[in-house]
């Protein structure tokens, strides 16, 4: 305001004067003559002078008039007791244990294939059968065999309990009974082994060998299997959470590719730190109802490994730190009936942060009025204006 009517009367002194000054100062210069010009001169710095010492006065008198006080104008807020929970961000993968590559227990042709790719199977249900080398008919000269046996220890028996018969006798067509009966379901159990059946319930994934290969109990690789029921995401976290990071804590699951997100909790958290990179292993469930979840998919985890029931949250961006190093905030204090009152300097000690916001553990409690905007430009004990209030931090 005072630079403003300074400018205004210097305009009005030099207009009412411009018009003989103008005149007076051309004839002076068009005249040449050195003694004119060095008078002229002097009666301008003369006029110049003048002007000065008339605006110091309008100054002066300015600032005896003018009661709008230069002070710095800011916005505030209020903090509260609040809960916080931190999340740490890991990366992993989803897998399941019900995902097998299904070998044959028998040497020999695989002379059928029931199933085929993207088929659904039941638990137990026939999926190929190998050719067993002739044993089903020996399994049937064995049955004929271990019938005779049953059929003649069941009559010495008989005789024996009526006391007719050496002992030797009923003992000998007990054990022949028996031994043919071992034998019988001996080669039943070999014969079992050419029928490769589902271990679990899911989906062919992939049919890897054709009908008719030579298979080899062990190694040859006959399908893919897999279900999508029971799915879970393996990852491993660094040892500096192992007291943290527990088994029902929450987690917060993201799928980039599905742009999907999910929460869920950690089912189980290994007790073994691996030496060669110092982490320990986690599982997190996942529900899959929609079975677009597959296995081996990148996911990105927010593990939660703190929370506070109470605790004081600020923006980082009202924090700066002095030379020390100490971390402090501007507060308002004594603040009066104009929302003017006094900024003070307040060193802050922090702790975790969750997105734009950080964990005041001491230095401000509860309903502490906290500058925002301007906490840049205030300086301690400076008398500060609060224009704007703001309920919290957020």
């Amino acid at each position: 305001m005072k630079n403003i009517l300074s400018i205004a009367i210097l305009t009005l002194i030099i207009t009412s004067c411009g018009s003989d000054k103008k005149n007076s100062l051309e004839s002076v210069i068009s005249s040449n003559n050195l003694e004119l010009m060095r008078k002229k001169r002097a009666e301008i710095i003369e006029q110049q002078q003048t002007i000065n010492d008339q605006l110091t006065t309008l100054d002066q008198a300015i600032s005896k008039v003018d009661t709008v006080k230069k002070i710095p104008l800011i916005t505030t807020f209020k903090t509260k007791n609040q809960a916080f929970n931190h999340y740490f961000e890991i990366q992993g993968n989803v897998t399941t244990k019900d995902l097998l590559v299904i070998t044959p227990e028998y040497n020999g042709i695989l002379t059928r294939i029931y199933v085929k790719e993207g088929e659904k199977v039941k638990k137990g249900q026939t999926l190929a059968k190998i050719d067993d080398g002739g044993l089903s008919q020996q399994l049937a000269q064995l049955q004929i065999q271990a019938e005779l046996a049953k059929t003649t220890y069941e009559r010495q028996k008989r005789l024996w309990d009526q006391n007719i018969g050496s002992e030797i006798q009923f003992l000998q067509a007990k054990s022949n009974y028996e031994a043919q009966a071992k034998a019988v379901n001996q080669l039943e159990q070999q014969i079992a082994k050419t029928v490769v059946r589902a271990p679990f319930s899911g989906t062919i994934d992939d049919v890897i060998t054709e009908q008719g290969s030579v298979v080899a109990a062990g190694q040859s690789q006959l399908f893919r299997l897999v279900n999508l029921d029971n799915m879970y995401i393996e990852t491993e976290v660094p040892e500096r959470y192992i007291e943290d990071v527990t088994k029902g804590k929450h987690v917060v699951v993201e799928f980039p590719v599905l742009n999907k997100t999910i929460e869920t909790e950690i089912r189980q958290a290994s007790d073994f730190i691996n030496p060669a990179n110092r982490t320990f292993k986690v599982e997190v469930a996942i529900p899959n109802s929609e079975k677009n979840i597959k296995p081996n998919l990148t996911a990105r985890l927010k593990i939660n490994d703190y929370t506070s029931k109470d605790a004081i949250l600020i923006p980082q961006s009202v924090i700066s730190e002095n030379a020390e190093g100490e971390q402090y905030v501007y507060t308002v204090a004594d603040k009066n009936s104009d929302n003017e009152g006094i900024a003070k300097k307040t060193i802050i000690t922090t702790g975790k942060t969750q997105g734009d916001v950080i964990e005041v553990l001491s230095g401000i409690k509860d309903n502490t009025e906290v500058i925002k905007e301007g906490a840049r430009s205030v300086k301690d004990s400076q008398t500060v204006k609060v224009i704007d209030y703001k309920k919290d931090a957020q």
